[in-house]
């Protein structure tokens, strides 16, 4: 019997846990090195298409996220000044059948609960912050910030944005500030006073936006998420606090419904994130190292589809190494293929914040399934 790869995933976050669970599920020994200390449940919300929810089935974790998060009635698109609707597209009701899976809407930190849950017990160490690879001996040396080591055959990098295994592959250098800024606030619905809030609208104006929607499956945490010109941004952190006085005075003129759901945040949690991006990689691995997610193609949030990418990213690997018998150069060679034009199509869209601003067809999205679309073995012409 063959020896499967042993296999170093290089962060937990929500694509690394998916990495490592379908992995496991094929036989291969998997250790995930986190940087953080431990678990959190981080304060934001995240969106779950049909395309993700088909890769979460395969994990094992489907239905215990259909229990977890909310299945939205509609999404609905609204003018900033005047309510007007643009887009009232049902997903409840039709998602199953046209896209082969619920969409959610989920509290980030429940659902990546759920996902560390379902790695195999000890298999992420935390507090495992990578400073650098060795890639020129027979297994790759890994070695972290507290001064430990370990070895492995494949390497994944599934660290984020400022991934240290995508700096080892193709040299430092700092992602891009995009110039917007996305403020968040998350607060219980008792304080949604004297109104009944659909599960999911996005008011827009020419250069500003803001989301609202329920994270939790008895609706009883509202999430707001914005997006704001914001010239610069002069911190290292990803994050800063932001006063109520300048959260509510940035969309001052929007209509009255959305006033009131920021009007009723406390003033105490609500922050600014800033949205960085960089260009497409010339590659995505190198010998027995690749990337996926945030590490090879972060994308502005404004598809809700970045951790989603990630995901996919995840399953496609697995399914290539799978395809090819874990001939990995051939198997990365095949994982990027298939998945380059994709993420670079949601990355150029996500960009431009037009998505389900108006009535359209979103099943280039939605409907796909990283496991059954046909394998492409050349490039496109």
């Amino acid at each position: 019997m063959t020896t499967k790869p042993k296999v170093a995933v290089i962060g937990a976050g929500l694509g690394g846990c998916v990495a490592a669970i379908l992995l496991q599920q094929e036989g291969y020994s998997v250790d995930v090195y986190e940087q953080s200390p431990g678990f959190s449940r981080l304060g934001a919300g995240i969106h779950l298409g049909p395309n993700v929810v088909k890769v979460l089935d395969k994990a094992g974790v489907g239905d215990r996220l259909i229990q977890t998060g909310v299945q939205p009635e509609a999404w609905i698109s609204r003018m900033w000044d005047t309510g007007e609707v643009l887009c009232d597209m049902a997903i409840r009701d039709v998602s199953v059948e046209r896209w082969g899976a619920p969409y959610l809407t989920v509290h980030r930190g429940d659902f990546h609960k759920v996902l560390v849950d379902a790695v195999a017990p000890g298999a992420i160490q935390f507090s495992k912050r990578l400073v650098g690879l060795d890639t020129k001996g027979g297994d790759i040396g890994l070695t972290f910030m507290d001064g430990t080591n370990a070895t492995a055959d494949i390497v994944i990098g599934a660290d984020g944005l400022n991934s240290c295994v995508r700096d080892v592959l193709l040299g430092a250098e700092k992602p891009r500030y995009t110039g917007v800024v996305g403020h968040r606030s998350l607060y219980p619905r008792e304080l949604l006073t004297n109104f009944d809030m659909q599960d999911f609208t996005k008011w827009w104006a020419p250069e500003l936006h803001v989301i609202v929607y329920y994270i939790t499956h008895n609706r009883d945490e509202v999430y707001i998420v914005t997006g704001a010109p914001h010239p610069e941004w002069n911190t290292e952190s990803s994050f800063l606090p932001c006063s109520k006085e300048e959260f509510v005075e940035t969309f001052s003129g929007f209509e009255p419904n959305c006033r009131h759901i920021l009007e009723c945040a406390p003033a105490d949690g609500i922050t600014k994130w800033a949205f960085y991006e960089r260009d497409p990689l010339p590659f995505w691995s190198e010998g027995s190292v690749v990337l996926l997610g945030d590490a090879c193609h972060p994308m502005k949030p404004h598809m809700g589809q970045g951790a989603a990418m990630a995901i996919e990213d995840a399953a496609m690997l697995v399914r290539c190494l799978k395809e090819t018998g874990d001939d990995v150069a051939t198997a990365f060679k095949l994982y990027e293929l298939n998945r380059h034009e994709r993420t670079s199509r949601v990355q150029a869209t996500s960009r431009y914040n037009t998505w389900l601003r108006e009535e359209t067809d979103p099943s280039w999205v939605f409907g796909y399934d990283v496991f059954g679309e046909p394998l492409r073995t050349t490039a496109a012409a």
